[in-house]
């Protein structure tokens, strides 16, 4: 079965501005400032290119200046809630997962067209990568702990608690670490 790009589904992009020593700073001993906020533009680049070749529809940048919350989990509700107001399914993914593929997004999608409620590619570090819903709640993302390694936990007992189905990708790994830049240099031929 083949996936047709559906205009009722809206591709987001969270990611923050790249300004050198505000980005990717743990990269920072290794790459430099500017050199960190480089790659932190190039993998913004990569995830936009990656949602407009899902095909799924409108895709658009949510960078720092758009976003509105006091953390990461207030800035997502937002996003996703005024999304979901125009589209019947929203995927929001972030600019630091490289293995996250235009194939993931529309499964994510065709999940959600499928009656799951939500679905998530959950990160290595034990946060998630991608989170599509087609209904929002603010309880979905309040008292996560974000940032550390119990976020996709935490999400599932929201999940759980509001009595949702969702569904799981494989997991992924994102770029924040010194290791995860030579793990990036061999994706590349």
């Amino acid at each position: 079965m083949s996936w047709r790009a559906d205009t009722r589904t809206k591709v987001l992009v969270f990611a923050r501005e790249a300004r050198p020593g505000r980005v990717k700073t743990r990269l920072i001993p290794l790459l430099g400032a500017h050199g960190a906020a480089h790659l932190h533009a190039r993998l913004v680049r990569r995830a936009l290119r990656t949602a407009r070749a899902a095909r799924l529809g409108a895709v658009e940048l949510w960078s720092t200046r758009r976003q509105r919350g006091r953390d990461l989990g207030e800035r997502m509700h937002h996003a996703l809630a005024r999304s979901l107001r125009r589209s019947r399914r929203v995927v929001l993914i972030g600019a630091d997962a490289p293995v996250l593929g235009a194939g993931d997004l529309r499964r994510a999608a065709r999940w959600l067209a499928g009656g799951a409620h939500a679905v998530f590619a959950p990160a290595e570090d034990g946060g998630y990568a991608l989170i599509a819903l087609r209904r929002v709640s603010p309880r979905l993302f309040a008292g996560i702990d974000w940032g550390g390694p119990r976020v996709m936990a935490q999400t599932r007992a929201r999940l759980a608690a509001l009595g949702w189905r969702w569904r799981e990708l494989p997991e992924v790994w994102d770029v924040d670490r010194p290791e995860d830049v030579a793990r990036l240099r061999r994706l590349r031929p």
